[in-house]
């Protein structure tokens, strides 16, 4: 794991190169192996000097996040850190210089590892960051991170970097004082053995600065008035973002105040007792898993149909240029990929090219990109009224209003002029894609790829099955998706789908309160609180209460006898056909628009939804808008619209911002457990209606022992 050698003038370096992995982490035997070595080369008198480096492309990537999400025991969790401190202490303090030579991307840990040794040069390599991402993951830098990075950085820059995960450049990382020299790419480790020489001919010990006297924090003390307000400032904004859902954050706070006013060796102690805190709590058990391995596992196509060649494309055809097919056209240029973006009219695919100079516009004017990619990105866009441009692509994307026969028709007209073996999909929210291949004559290469507004921005790609949709079209599909980077999850079809229908229980519901007589603001914050982006409400205003209600009149219709009438049904009926309040769109709905002051809830609600004198609480609103998403999701989950609880995870948190710290509806029951879920769910049955009812599935579940994940 740790490749040791000496030479000539004394330099003893640690190359770390963990076997079987891509990358190097931090865990219990990685860290054995490197503290073996460092004492090693600390008792042996002739090692002038130690080099910390990596045999491999980066530098080490942080934490093993198997191992943290296996955590369960607390005194052994604070044991191993002490150890941990004790190492990186004694590399600071026994007085060898110590110099780290980071050759890539060097995160968490790695980082933590970095900015216990004297010295750190980073390679200029384009490719390369440098940061604390733990708290994107519900923990904390918990080998040292909080209390070494204030001390170089200062108070209130180092919590924006602690508190934000941000991962930044190299020459950013040596302005903030985390690094001390940028040096071509390969020159790093040369550099730091320079260095290495000069500091052990100048004889006596080398020291951090907090080990030397009279050592100051940059920028002043915790007690400074400037430290004070820092701390109330980012308390208030701290609790306005995460309406206190999420715990790392207040503790990185927490780790920084009490550290700061205190020697570092105490510090060290404190951030341990929080860290062994967060790795024990069910929101980093949740974020963990969901964000990170999960993912992980959707990016790599987990779920990609075996034997199949991956498809590279070239060229891809879009069909609408609206707002949603413009950013599916973006996304596929920047991603190196020919569009041919068509609509009825040249104007028209005009402005949905136009869409795209804007934003690449924007990125310009930031110097995130240059005038000539800008403009490379923009000639691969070709804006088109005429069929015949389609010859040649591999992909047809169609994003047309949602018109059965609309889309029958472009999709005759495509097909007509494609090859025979290119693929058509369709980008429908809601409409079956079996019912909608019945217009293809070649229904095996039919699939529907459902993205979410904006799409040159929203990472989520729900992949749509049709009865017919070969397994070849699935892979196919699943390798454009990762191609313009973006994240597939696959699943069954059914009318709205998964992501679709559970995002309908959250509006329907927050509609059913307001029916009910629960106040509107109780309502719309009580989502908010829960960890959502947007109250209920609020969000029905913005994706169109005319929308819902054309939904439901459509699946109505579809269904007839069987279609069960929702609360929401008659709210947005009213709301629509009554009242005219179609939403933001038409700047009134639940909340009324006006051009010059903010948004406000509508009046005349009280008149239309007199609000009862006797409110539920809000946590009982919190669980009513929660839990409903999780049992319907259960239910796609038995019916076989979803294929896995990865997925369903994975697809809410990126798909309509269900919150993180959850872990997703499915990681929602698993943190509550089966048994309670079952109970407040058969209560909520019995208060509200069967739509809260568990299924019997759950129940056989429960009786089995069972849960739908093992940690």
């Amino acid at each position: 794991m740790i490749n040791y050698t000496v030479d000539s003038d004394g330099i003893a370096t640690l190359e770390w190169d963990l076997p079987g992995r891509s990358q190097n982490v931090l865990n219990e035997q990685t860290m054995a192996a490197f503290g073996e070595a460092a004492q090693k080369a600390l008792a042996d008198a002739s090692v002038k000097g130690i080099l910390v480096a990596s045999a491999k492309a980066d530098f080490i990537a942080g934490g093993d996040l198997d191992m943290l999400l296996k955590a369960t025991d607390a005194q052994a969790m604070s044991d191993n850190l002490k150890l941990w401190h004790k190492l990186f202490r004694t590399l600071e303090t026994t007085g060898k210089p110590v110099a780290a030579a980071l050759n890539g991307t060097t995160l968490g840990g790695g980082l933590e590892l970095a900015l216990a040794c004297h010295y750190r040069v980073a390679s200029d390599n384009p490719k390369a960051r440098f940061g604390f991402p733990e708290v994107t993951l519900g923990l904390l830098p918990g080998a040292g991170g909080t209390q070494r990075a204030p001390r170089l950085m200062g108070i209130q820059p180092a919590l924006l970097f602690l508190t934000e995960g941000k991962r930044i450049k190299a020459a950013e990382a040596q302005k903030q004082g985390l690094i001390h020299a940028v040096v071509p790419a390969g020159k790093e480790r040369e550099a730091a053995r320079a260095w290495l020489l000069e500091a052990a001919a100048k004889g006596g010990k080398t020291l951090q600065p907090w080990d030397q006297k009279g050592f100051r924090i940059p920028g002043g003390s915790v007690m400074t008035p400037g430290g004070m307000q820092t701390f109330m400032a980012g308390n208030a904004m701290l609790r306005e973002k995460t309406q206190g859902n999420y715990p790392a954050p207040k503790h990185i706070l927490s780790c920084v105040f009490e550290g700061m006013q205190t020697d570092i060796d105490t510090g060290l102690a404190i951030e341990t007792r929080y860290f062994v805190n967060l790795v024990k709590s069910p929101e980093a058990k949740n974020m963990i898993r969901s964000l990170f391995f999960f993912m992980q596992e959707a990016n790599k196509l987990a779920r990609r149909p075996p034997d199949v060649p991956q498809q590279k494309y070239s060229k891809i055809g879009m069909l609408g240029a609206g707002m949603m097919g413009a950013g599916i056209a973006h996304a596929a240029a920047t991603a190196g990929i020919e569009v041919v973006l068509l609509d009825t009219s040249r104007e028209a695919a005009e402005k949905g090219k136009a869409y795209s100079a804007r934003l690449l516009e924007k990125r310009v004017a930031k110097s995130q990109l240059s005038q000539d990619g800008a403009a490379a990105i923009l000639a691969r866009i070709q804006s088109s009224a005429d069929y015949k441009d389609f010859a040649g692509c591999e992909l047809v994307v169609e994003a047309v209003f949602e018109d059965r026969a609309l889309k029958a028709d472009v999709t005759r007209k495509t097909e007509a002029v494609i090859g025979a073996d290119a693929i058509f999909a369709s980008n429908t929210s809601t409409l079956p894609i079996t019912g909608l291949a019945e217009a293809s004559s070649r229904p095996a290469n039919f699939i529907g790829l459902h993205f979410f507004s904006p799409a040159d921005r929203m990472p989520l790609v729900e992949i749509i099955l049709g009865r017919q949709t070969s397994p070849a079209t699935l892979a196919r599909a699943m390798d454009f998706v990762r191609a313009i980077g973006k994240t597939p999850i696959v699943v069954n079809d059914a009318r709205g789908f998964y992501t679709s229908r559970v995002f309908g229980t959250y509006l329907s519901e927050g509609m059913a309160l307001l029916q009910e007589g629960v106040a509107p603001a109780l309502i719309d914050n009580a989502g908010r609180i829960a960890g959502m982006p947007v109250g209920p409400l609020a969000l029905a205003d913005e994706v169109s209460i005319e929308l819902v209600h054309k939904i439901a009149k459509q699946t109505r219709a579809d269904l007839g006898g069987k279609y069960i009438e929702r609360a929401a049904d008659q709210v947005a009926a009213l709301m629509v056909d009554k009242l005219g309040r179609l939403g933001k769109k038409s700047g009134h709905g639940f909340y009324e628009y006006p051009a010059d002051a903010k948004k406000h809830l509508w009046a005349g609600l009280a008149e239309r939804f007199p609000v009862k004198a006797e409110q539920p609480s809000l946590d009982a609103v919190v669980e009513r808008l929660i839990l409903i998403q999780s049992i319907e999701t259960v239910r796609c989950l038995e019916e076989g619209v979803l294929t896995s609880p990865a997925d369903a995870d994975v697809g809410a948190i990126l798909g309509w911002g269900y919150p993180p710290f959850r872990g997703g509806p499915i990681g929602q029951i698993h943190t509550m457990g089966l048994p309670n879920f079952i109970a407040a769910c058969d209560r909520l049955a019995e208060q509200c209606g069967e739509r809260f009812r568990p299924t019997e599935g759950l129940r056989k579940k429960t009786a089995e022992g069972s849960q739908f994940f093992p940690i």
